[in-house]
């Protein structure tokens, strides 16, 4: 009886550990934080094209 409930007590344990489950949310935290650059830098590039655009616009103005 003893090695049942030792069994039980065991197969009990492993149900309850969570330490895979750190590793899961912080893959997704990952995630998420590597999809916010991904748009933030879609934002950004589009930023900094206007910028060069302008730039070039005021320097072919300048040269003619």
């Amino acid at each position: 009886m003893l090695k049942c409930l030792n069994r039980l007590y065991v197969h009990v344990r492993i149900l309850k550990e969570d330490s895979g489950q750190d590793l899961i949310e912080y893959a997704l935290v990952v995630a998420l934080i590597a999809f916010a650059a991904t748009v933030g830098m879609n934002t950004v590039a589009s930023g900094i094209n206007n910028a060069f655009s302008i730039v070039a616009t005021k320097l072919s103005a300048a040269i003619s």
